[in-house]
């Protein structure tokens, strides 16, 4: 008599569901999440094309977008987990 088959690492059978890779993987411009280079090219625009500063536009954009992929390489969700953080009050707040 054979013991009855038992899930492995306390999984259930029948429960199970594959995804696809890019279900689960964070949306990257350039190394950075998405929303934060398009704002961060959106300002860098602004200051070169609005007020002709190019210079300071390029500075802007490659400090802000190399900030964002160091951060993104860290934890790809820095973005959200970062807004989430903010909108909480502290335990202790008054």
């Amino acid at each position: 008599m054979s013991a009855p088959a038992t899930p492995s690492h306390g999984e259930t059978p029948g429960f199970e569901v594959p995804l696809h890779r890019s279900l689960t993987t964070p949306i990257l411009l350039g190394g950075a999440p998405r929303s934060i280079a398009i704002l961060n090219g959106t300002l860098a625009a602004a200051l070169g094309l609005g007020l002709q500063q190019w210079i300071a536009g390029l500075v802007i954009w490659l400090i802000g977008h190399s900030l964002a992929v160091f951060a993104a390489k860290r934890d790809p969700d820095f973005a959200p987990v970062l807004t989430r953080h903010l909108r909480q009050k502290g335990w202790l707040a008054c």
